[in-house]
């Protein structure tokens, strides 16, 4: 029996959704729900354009801190000018790991510290 079929979304805690928000649209990806669900309980989702799992993100508290590991691997067609993107947004980027057997990818962290993983798909050797 097949209990699980996809993964719908990851929450992601920051400190403030609406800057959080603004840096993801810049990168391409679209809201899908902005809404508080219960008083001072705001959902903030965000969509990729291939689909698949939605980001979420939820307000850090003393409970759910920011700055934490993702795990999250994000694809793009160019590794090299994702990077440079993101440094030009502000974010702290790793350096652009390529290696003969993988495809370029670096790491990132978003203004609350929260680290990302990002490969270049498509080009695979």
């Amino acid at each position: 029996m097949t209990v699980y079929t996809s993964v719908l979304t990851i929450a992601i805690p920051v400190t403030d959704q609406d800057r959080t928000k603004q840096m993801l649209e810049t990168l391409g990806l679209k809201t899908r729900l902005d809404t508080e669900l219960q008083p001072g309980f705001r959902w903030v989702e965000l969509e990729l354009p291939g689909g698949g799992a939605s980001l979420s993100l939820v307000q850090a508290g003393p409970n759910l801190p920011a700055g934490i590991d993702t795990g999250i691997r994000l694809g793009t067609p160019d590794a090299r000018a994702a990077r440079e993107t993101l440094h030009q947004l502000g974010m702290r980027v790793g350096e652009l790991l390529e290696w003969e057997t993988a495809p370029p990818m670096f790491a990132f962290r978003d203004h609350d510290g929260n680290q990302f993983y990002v490969t270049q798909v498509g080009d695979r050797p």
